[in-house]
């Protein structure tokens, strides 16, 4: 038996509770890992209220490091006693979890299992948003919501280092400290931040704005782009966008929404690789920072998810079995 946190039905984060469970089996192709550390994700808190349908009981959790236990039948390429991490296991909120081979990463030398838990969800879902999902260039300017979150922090690290200026929005001084000290040119408050990202364009507006925070920041968010921008957005911290009328793309000049999910950028193992192994190499280089901001015990998960809900936590939250 281990201790796993479950979900007997949706609701508040008062739902997430330590029960004894049985121990997990390593199938074929997979790996059967010992928990060192877990990353608390948004869609989490979605899957938990039942924004996101899942199956109930449920045991939450994609994301996780720790040391391989056991090796399903056809695994190559990993050993008993490796350093894995991964975005794409299931039920990681407990002291073991299985993920596919084909779906973990081993961690170079060097590289805490801490960092390596806070890394990738997140740092991916950075790498697809800077790579992939819009196409700003060097010189351009972009707007980053949540400068101060897990994925604002290194997105801004990313596209800087590419060359782009990057402008945030950050609700407290000690967030906006932190997104400047990521790389963010300014920091916008959310309150009027369309106005002051088209005056500190000299009136065009951001060539992509980034959003993760949805309701709350739509429409200003259309507003603060410039001809043929590219509205992204990835998440919804502040509830579901509205249904809206598609003639505001065209009102607003040729505008572009989309609205990506991660696993869509991990098509095949050699993207997977391309985008794990620059993230490795730009942390090992010093030029990526993964800021965990705060550690709770596996048992305190509800307090975990409330913190995070409740926007009181910077960087990564991670749970430690």
């Amino acid at each position: 038996m281990m201790r796993a946190i479950v979900a007997q039905a949706p609701g508040g984060s008062d739902v997430l509770e330590v029960r004894e469970v049985a121990e997990p089996q390593a199938g074929p192709g997979e790996l059967l890992v010992g928990t060192a550390a877990v990353g608390v994700n948004f869609i989490e808190t979605y899957q938990r209220t039942g924004l996101y349908s899942v199956p109930f009981p449920f045991t939450p959790g994609a994301e996780a490091a720790g040391r391989v236990i056991a090796l399903g039948d056809g695994v190559t390429g990993f050993a008993v006693g490796d350093l894995v991490t991964t975005a794409e296991a299931r039920a990681s909120y407990a002291e073991q979890f299985v993920v596919a081979a084909e779906r973990a990463v081993r961690v170079p030398e060097g590289i805490t299992a801490e960092t390596a838990a806070a890394l990738p969800l997140q740092g991916l879902t950075a790498h697809y948003l800077a790579t992939s999902a819009a196409t700003p260039q060097p010189g351009d300017t972009v707007l980053v919501h949540a400068g101060a979150g897990g994925v604002g922090l290194l997105l801004t690290q990313l596209l800087t280092a590419r060359g782009v200026r990057v402008l945030t929005t950050a609700s407290t001084p000690e967030k906006q400290a932190l997104s400047r000290e990521a790389g963010a040119a300014e920091v916008l408050d959310y309150a009027d931040f369309a106005e002051r990202a088209r005056e500190l364009t000299d009136g065009a507006g951001v060539a992509v704005v980034y959003d993760g925070v949805g309701k709350d920041t739509f429409d200003q968010s259309m507003r603060a782009l410039r001809v043929r921008g590219e509205l992204v957005l990835f998440g919804a911290a502040s509830g579901p966008v509205p249904p809206f009328d598609l003639q505001r793309l065209n009102a607003g000049g040729s505008l572009s929404v989309t609205r990506p999910s991660l696993g869509h950028f991990l098509l095949s193992a050699e993207e997977r690789a391309w985008r794990y192994g620059e993230l490795f190499d730009a942390i090992a280089a010093g030029q990526l920072s993964v800021r965990v901001g705060a550690t709770f015990p596996l048992a305190e998960a509800g307090a975990a998810h409330a913190a995070l809900e409740g926007r009181a936590t910077t960087g990564k939250v991670i749970l430690v079995p």
